[in-house]
């Protein structure tokens, strides 16, 4: 049986624009998991993370899902929890 991440490369081999939105997703749930990080560690439910960055819970779990394309605003989140966007462009 196949293994996951040969599929991933085969698919990247066969089609370019599948890496970007690969690449971009894996980027997405990085941010994603590092607030989920930080509402497990400081035992906060998604609605009263929302409260203490003023915010609705609805935008929490949004973030949460990988459901975002702003980056001022994922900025504005990651900052008062102890995290900074690092934006880099690479070569395509």
């Amino acid at each position: 049986m196949r293994k996951t991440d040969d599929y991933i490369k085969e698919k990247i081999k066969r089609n370019p624009d599948f890496k970007a939105r690969y690449d971009l997703l894996m980027e997405k749930a990085a941010v994603a998991k590092k607030i989920i990080e930080y509402r497990i560690q400081h035992k906060l439910s998604q609605e009263q993370l929302a409260k203490k960055l003023s915010v609705t819970q609805q935008y929490i779990s949004k973030i949460e899902e990988g459901e975002f394309s702003n980056l001022d605003a994922i900025e504005n989140i990651l900052e008062p929890i102890g995290y900074r966007l690092k934006l880099a462009v690479v070569p395509a």
